[in-house]
């Protein structure tokens, strides 16, 4: 045990195989190669400060850290037996690349500092890297789709049914305001997880004058207390909660495009590259992406409360268990990652049926702009809402449609109609009166994607 385990010392006995089974991690700890391989750069130089190694076994270590670099990089690096972790594997193969200088890589680190910094540089590199811009695309795209149809009329829904008539850049820009919203809790996210936990040793903290902590890109500073550095998983647990939250969001959209895509609405054609068939119905033409993106939702989920519930009432500082951090967290970043890019790729290239979306509005969708008629004739809203109320009820007794009533009709219900009523019945009109910023209207959809133009553009600075 001894000449195989960093802790093999004080061990007399090996492992039971299904022991080292499941102590194991290399598997899928194995994707932090790149951050354990910097961080032990960064570690090599700051030994040189405290007078610990040479300028030429530094040099020494850098070559060969550059080399296990190189073999992982290939492919070609090829783990032993014994390599429980990447730590242990790195530090084996470095080992046998440059000899004794590797013996001293790890004086006053232990693997707790070693993977909480690991962890935090691989999900900062994948924040900044990946799902940050994945998602700026798909805002982007939901935007340019605004922006091009802002002449599509549809019905707004509530509790599923039809409420009041929208434009469809409307709704493409209700998920981009959701999707911006992400983007801002992933960077808020990253600059907390941009805190640098080397040089906490297992615990108590390193008692060689650590000075390297800001070699490695933390833009936010140091940890502040060693015990807890070893054991915060703090912000993979917002990771979780930000992915988690992604999919709750894309899952809304995909389930509003699996209902607009039915023969039932018809407002939307998803394209063939994002559709699947049945291997019995041959007229079939399923959203199986979409319902792929609702589906893995629920995985996400999964995974935040799985990493909440490894860390409830665990004791001080560093236990075993945060070994069960990173194949969720690992899992959470490629499922939400697909999602985005297919969700991405579904708005992209779904047709939009002018004709069918406009076909769905119906003049009984007016009845809140006949509520405010009055009101612009001077009546308080609730006495105005409770005529419209009775207006509709009115119609529903004739078997009319609201729109179908006479003035005389209306004036049964409240004198204060005036005989321009029967001209409210357009729904562009109704459309154009919400011009606050943030409404339907196509003044306010127009300072809305320059609003989000402004933003994506601040963000790619």
């Amino acid at each position: 045990v001894s000449e195989s385990k960093l802790w093999g010392g004080r061990f007399t006995g090996g492992l039971d195989p299904l022991m080292q089974a499941f102590n194991d991690s290399l598997s899928f700890d194995k994707r932090m190669w790149r951050q354990d391989l910097r961080g032990s750069r960064a570690y090599a130089t700051a030994l040189v400060g405290a007078g610990l190694l040479t300028e030429a076994e530094a040099s020494e270590l850098h070559r060969g850290l550059d080399l296990v670099a190189a073999e992982w990089q290939s492919g070609s690096f090829v783990p032993a037996p014994s390599d429980e972790d990447i730590h242990t594997a790195n530090e084996r193969r470095l080992k046998e690349l440059v000899g004794a200088p590797a013996a001293k890589l790890h004086t006053g680190r232990s693997r707790n500092d070693q993977v909480a910094t690991d962890i935090r540089l691989w999900l900062m590199d994948y924040l900044s890297d990946e799902l940050l811009p994945q998602l700026r695309r798909l805002i982007n795209t939901l935007v340019s789709r605004a922006e091009s149809e802002t002449g599509v009329l549809m019905p707004g829904y509530t509790h599923l049914q039809r409420a009041q008539p929208v434009r469809w850049s409307h709704w493409l820009l209700s998920y981009a305001s959701m999707l911006r919203r992400d983007c801002q809790r992933l960077a808020d996210c990253r600059a907390r997880t941009a805190v640098c936990p080397l040089g906490s040793g297992a615990l108590a903290g390193n008692p060689f004058g650590w000075t390297g902590r800001h070699a490695l890109g933390f833009t936010s500073g140091v940890t502040w207390n060693s015990l807890d550095a070893v054991a915060d998983r703090d912000f993979a647990s917002e990771f979780q909660f930000a992915a988690a939250m992604i999919g709750n969001h894309l899952s809304r959209l995909a389930e509003d495009l699996i209902l607009f895509c039915s023969k039932e609405f018809g407002f939307v054609t998803l394209s063939d590259a994002y559709s699947t068939g049945s291997s019995l119905m041959p007229q079939k033409k399923n959203a199986d992406s979409l319902e792929l993106i609702r589906g893995k939702t629920g995985r996400l989920c999964g995974h935040l409360v799985s990493l909440l519930m490894v860390q409830k009432s665990l004791p001080s500082a560093f236990n075993k268990d945060l070994q069960e951090d990173k194949e969720g967290l690992f899992d959470s970043a490629d499922t939400v990652s697909a999602v985005v890019r297919i969700a991405d790729g579904v708005v992209a290239t779904l047709t939009v049926h002018p004709e069918a979306c406009a076909g769905a509005l119906s003049c009984d969708m007016l009845a809140t702009d006949l509520a405010y008629y009055l009101v612009r004739r001077g009546v308080p809203f609730r006495e105005a809402h409770a005529a419209s109320g009775r207006c509709v009820a009115l119609a529903e007794a004739k078997a009319c449609q609201l729109h179908q009533l006479t003035f005389e009709d209306f004036r049964t219900v409240s004198e204060k109609f005036g005989e321009d009523v029967t001209q409210l019945w357009d729904f562009e009109t109704s459309v154009e009166q919400y011009g606050a910023f943030g409404g339907t209207a196509l003044e306010s959809v127009r300072q809305q994607v320059a609003a989000f133009r402004r933003w994506l553009g601040d963000e790619q600075k």
